[in-house]
C-alpha cells in the first residue's frame, strides 16, 4: 500500500531532505530529532559532542525502526573542525541550535558565551551563505532584553497592574492621590490595559475618560520591539547582545547575499531531557535553569531558592508545542524563509515564585511525597549568581507572525505541562538522588 503523500500549509507535497542539525545532542535538538524520525522521511546528520540524549535514536532497542539509516551522528566540535563545511554541503537545511544558554554561565563565563554565540556561529552562517544552504537559527527571546514597562515609574499603577495575562477578566482597583482607577485586561484581544477615569500617565494615550496603554510597553513583537540591555559591567547581558549580533549578522546576509534563512527566538521551552541534575548527570556545582533547580530541590526535598523573591514573569511552553512550531518551519520554506518567529505560549505567565509554588504541588501529585514544609526560600541574584547579574523583569510574546504565516497556536497548559515534566523527573532521577544523599550519611 502506497504511503500517502504529506503536504505543506500550501498543499504541495513536501519533499525528503538532509538536514544538518548542530546541537542534535541537547535538549531541544534531541526532542526534534525524535519528531523527525518518527514522522518525516527527513534525513538528519546530527552534530554534537554529546550524544546521550539521542542514543534511543542512534542505537534503537528494535533493528526495525523507521529511521535506522536517516540518522548520522558526526562527533564534532564546531570551533576548530573543518568536516563542519562538507556536512553542511551535504545538506538541504542547516538547523544551529549550538549555544551556551544557562543564565549563571552569562556572568561567570562572559567570554565563553559571547564565543559560543557569535564567534562560533560565524562559520556556520558564512557555509550556508556561500553554499546557499537554507539555515534555521535558533536565537533567545533574551535579545529583548528588558521592556519598556520596566523603566515605568514603580509606583505606577500601570506597572502594578500589568501583569499577567488570565483567561478571566481581571479588575482591581487603585488609588493615586483623589483618583480612583479600576485596571483591567482585556484577554480577548490581548492588546491593551485599560484604567477607568482620568490618566495623570503621559505616556498613554487618551480615549474619553479610558486610557489604553499600548501592548508595546510589555508585549514582544519580533518587527517592533526594541532590545533594551543593561550597562556593560552587567555581565548577564553578554548572552543576549552576542545572540542580538549573530542575528543580525544573518539578517544582513539575507539581506545582501540572498541567505534563505528563519531565526526563532524560544520564550522558556521546557519539559523532559532539559539541562541536568547536579550531582547527577552533571557537575555537582553547576547550575541548570530554573526548571532542572527547581527539580533538583524537589529531588532532594530543599526548599527552591527565588532569586531576588522570585518577582520575575516568564511564559513557559511545553516543547512537544515547540517542536511542531519548527517542523512548520522546516517543511514551509516559503512561509518560512525571511522571518523571525517568537515561539512560546502567553497563556502560561506566572512570576518565578508562582512557578516555584506550582511545581511544589504537582512534585507532589506525581511523586507522591507531601508538599514541602517550606516550599522557597529567597536568595539575592549576587549570592546566587554573582556579580554583574541582571534580569528582565518579563516576557510574554507577541504570536501575530507566527500565528499568520504558519497557523501555529500551542496547546498545553502550564500545569500539564509540569505534570508531564515531573513525571519525567521523577521517574529519572528520583533513585538515583536518593543514593547521592545517602552516600554521605552511610560514610559517617
Amino acid at each position: 500500500m502506497a504511503s500517502v503523500a504529506r503536504l505543506d500549509l500550501d498543499g504541495k507535497p513536501i519533499k525528503g531532505m538532509t538536514i544538518c542539525m548542530i546541537g542534535a545532542g541537547g535538549f531541544i535538538g534531541s526532542h526534534l530529532c525524535e519528531k523527525l524520525m518518527g514522522e518525516t522521511p527527513h534525513k538528519v546528520l546530527a552534530v554534537d559532542v554529546y550524544s546521550d540524549k539521542i542514543k534511543h535514536l542512534l542505537e534503537p532497542a528494535e533493528a526495525s525502526v523507521p529511521w535506522a539509516d536517516r540518522i548520522q551522528f558526526h562527533r564534532i566540535n564546531i570551533k576548530n573542525d573543518s568536516r563542519l563545511e562538507g556536512l553542511i554541503k551535504m545538506a538541504d537545511l542547516v538547523i544551529n541550535l549550538a549555544a551556551i544558554c544557562t543564565p549563571a554561565d552569562y556572568n561567570t563565563r562572559p567570554l565563553d558565551t559571547i564565543y559560543s554565540n557569535f564567534i562560533d556561529a560565524l562559520p556556520v552562517v558564512k557555509y550556508c551563505s556561500e553554499n546557499n544552504k537554507r539555515l534555521i537559527h535558533f536565537s533567545t527571546c533574551e535579545v529583548y532584553g528588558k521592556t519598556i514597562g520596566s523603566f515605568l515609574p514603580k509606583d505606577s499603577p500601570l506597572r502594578q497592574h500589568s501583569k499577567g495575562w488570565s483567561n478571566k477578566l481581571i479588575s482591581l482597583p487603585v488609588t493615586v492621590g483623589f483618583h480612583t482607577f479600576t485596571v483591567f485586561s482585556l484577554p480577548q484581544s490581548r492588546t491593551s490595559m485599560a484604567v477607568t477615569a482620568v490618566s495623570f500617565f503621559p505616556y498613554c494615550s487618551f480615549l474619553s475618560k479610558t486610557i489604553v496603554m499600548d501592548p508595546a510597553y510589555f508585549v514582544l513583537k519580533e518587527d517592533a520591539s526594541p532590545c533594551i540591555f543593561g550597562s556593560i559591567e552587567k555581565q548577564r547581558w553578554s548572552y543576549a547582545c552576542a545572540k542580538q549580533l549573530i542575528e543580525r549578522l544573518i539578517y544582513a546576509e539575507g539581506a545582501e547575499n540572498d541567505l534563505e534563512f528563519t531565526i526563532v527566538r524560544p520564550f522558556n521551552w521546557i519539559g523532559p531531557r532539559m539541562d541536568f541534575i547536579p550531582g547527577i548527570d552533571g557537575p555537582s556545582e553547576g547550575v541548570p535553569r530554573v526548571l532542572a533547580c527547581f527539580s533538583n530541590n524537589l529531588l532532594r526535598r530543599e526548599p527552591l531558592k527565588l532569586v531576588d523573591g522570585g518577582e520575575s514573569q516568564r511564559t513557559f511552553i511545553y516543547i512537544k508545542d515547540a517542536i511542531e512550531a519548527v517542523l512548520l518551519m522546516i517543511e514551509n520554506p516559503a512561509r518560512a524563509n525571511g522571518h523571525i518567529f517568537n515561539v512560546g505560549n502567553p497563556n502560561n505567565e506566572v512570576t518565578v515564585r508562582q512557578l516555584a509554588e506550582m511545581m511544589n504541588e504537582v512534585y507532589s501529585k506525581v511523586s507522591g511525597e507531601p508538599s514541602l514544609e517550606v516550599p522557597t526560600i529567597d536568595v539575592s541574584s549576587k549570592e546566587f549568581y554573582g556579580e554583574g547579574y541582571d534580569d528582565s523583569d518579563k516576557r510574554i510574546p507577541d504570536m501575530t507572525i507566527i500565528n499568520r504565516q504558519l497557523g501555529w497556536n500551542p496547546k498545553t497548559s502550564l500545569w500539564d505541562l509540569l505534570e508531564s515534566t515531573l513525571t519525567y523527573q521523577h521517574r529519572t532521577y528520583a533513585e538515583a538522588v536518593k543514593q547521592a544523599i545517602s552516600k554521605p550519611l552511610a560514610s559517617n
